[in-house]
């Protein structure tokens, strides 16, 4: 297809399968709040570590390898966990994975919990790592594909808010059950919103565009009837979907080497990296123990610990709201910089002599850090790839950004404590803020925008020949 005909494509698309413009049913809210649940778990599950930690190496003996090998095994798991998710949602449908996530989850918190040594923990970790990678996978995708168009990236991003609400919770349970022994109650309580969201999403319907793949039009209408304004054309929609979907080759592992397919996996797997590679979970991990490693106090540690969640939420409300009003990239474009000079700030503050100024601008920098990187990357991270990624490799394809995310977050996991001893506070976070800068030249070369643009434009940009940075913007 030409280029201009593409554009027409596009735009003649722009006003059918995107949606309407009416006010949208509360349903569609649900489903969207109820499968966030699994982001809730991820972040409790992942952040909870970083309290337990300062008791754990006491009680087991740990030391920093010991520490490390503890953090990390849940990211093994969760690489795991999001290489089998993208295979048994192809086969199964999205809904039913996302309901067996859950039980995994409850089963690894218990495990955990009840664990009476390290190996024990260790494997139970793992488990809930099978669970983290499984919903971090699937709950973006899920929720990318019962989406209106309209709202798609407020709902998408709320996810990345559950993560940052899971893990306020994981640092004040931290607190609040501090001392030896309280760390098993800090993963036993995982097990609550595991039966929950297990519960949930057994009333929830499947995604239409899952149900069109496998030839049940008929009950994805129904759905898409129950989750779009009273004036949406859901034919339209149905339609929209079927095109795409025929015009898809049988999704294979050849699929995704296809040259059409390469701009969407680049961004994909770029910003699934930088998510990671700037640094937040170094922080999100390993604050607490460094702070009180740099004489901050234990107590001091926990609280700031609570103050990084805080942030978190307050860097997930402010990214839902930016990635729909300033777009995906213009929301990286702006608050990266702001996150590398953060981190700079960081970084110099290590090497001012101890005092409470020095401390304070420890704190600020921090908390400032989380700010600007939760907004520019974490909020972009798992919206991205669903959005650019086509249909028929949809499922495998999102499972490599996962595994992505999840492979360069155990790169940080088993070397920031290591890193720490061998260049120092300083030098890491100096490394951790160059790493911001190279992510603001990717964004720039290589991310388009996709805010209200349907999945079908999107892939029928991707298509087309020549840029899709530039097929997008002909179809606005």
């Amino acid at each position: 297809m030409p280029e201009s005909a593409a554009a027409v494509a596009v735009a003649e698309t722009k006003g059918t399968a995107a949606g309407s413009s009416g006010r949208q049913p509360a349903q569609v809210y649900a489903v969207a709040a109820v499968s966030a649940l699994g982001g809730l778990l991820f972040g409790y599950d992942t952040g909870i570590i970083s309290g337990a930690l300062l008791y754990l190496r006491e009680d087991l003996g740990l030391s920093s390898r010991g520490q490390e090998t503890v953090v990390s095994v849940i990211l093994v798991g969760a690489m795991a966990g999001a290489l089998c998710s993208g295979r048994l949602a192809g086969r199964f449908g999205r809904r039913r994975v996302v309901v067996w996530v859950a039980a995994v989850f409850a089963a690894g918190a218990l495990g955990a919990a009840l664990a009476p040594g390290t190996g024990t923990l260790i494997a139970a970790r793992f488990v809930l790592g099978l669970a983290v990678g499984g919903a971090s996978n699937m709950v973006p995708v899920y929720i990318a594909e019962v989406a209106p168009a309209a709202i798609r990236g407020r709902l998408m991003v709320l996810f990345q808010l559950m993560v940052a609400i899971g893990q306020l919770l994981a640092y004040l349970c931290g607190w609040l059950f501090a001392g030896s022994g309280g760390w098993r109650i800090m993963f036993g309580l995982a097990v609550v919103p595991a039966a929950v969201l297990a519960a949930g999403m057994l009333r929830l319907p499947e995604s239409p565009r899952w149900l069109v793949e496998h030839d049940r039009e008929e009950l994805a209408e129904s759905v898409l009837r129950r989750l779009r304004p009273k004036d949406a054309d859901v034919t339209a929609e149905i339609a929209s979907i079927r095109e795409v979907s025929a015009s898809a080759p049988p999704a294979d592992r050849r699929a995704l080497t296809r040259p059409w397919v390469r701009p969407a996996l680049v961004v994909a797997l770029g910003v699934a990296a930088f998510s990671q590679l700037t640094g937040i979970n170094a922080v999100v991990y390993y604050a607490p123990t460094m702070l009180s490693d740099a004489g901050f106090g234990d107590s001091v540690a926990l609280l700031t610990g609570i103050g990084i969640g805080a942030m978190l939420v307050v860097a997930g409300v402010t990214g839902a709201i930016a990635v729909d009003s300033l777009g995906r990239r213009r929301t990286m474009l702006y608050f990266v910089p702001l996150s590398a000079l953060a981190m700079t700030v960081l970084g110099a503050a290590f090497l001012m002599d101890d005092s409470p100024a020095q401390r304070w601008t420890v704190i600020a920098a921090l908390f400032a850090y989380i700010l600007f990187n939760g907004i520019g990357m974490q909020s972009v991270v798992w919206l991205i790839a669903p959005e650019i990624l086509p249909l028929s490799v949809r499922g495998p394809a999102t499972s490599l950004a996962t595994l992505t995310v999840w492979g360069f977050d155990l790169l940080i996991a088993v070397t920031a404590l290591s890193t720490v001893n061998a260049i120092g506070r300083s030098g890491t976070f100096f490394v951790y803020a160059a790493m911001n800068v190279l992510c603001v030249a990717f964004v720039l070369l290589k991310v388009p925008e996709t805010r209200n643009k349907s999945l079908e434009q999107i892939e029928k940009a991707l298509r087309a020949p020549g840029s899709l940075r530039r097929n997008l913007t002909a179809g606005s």
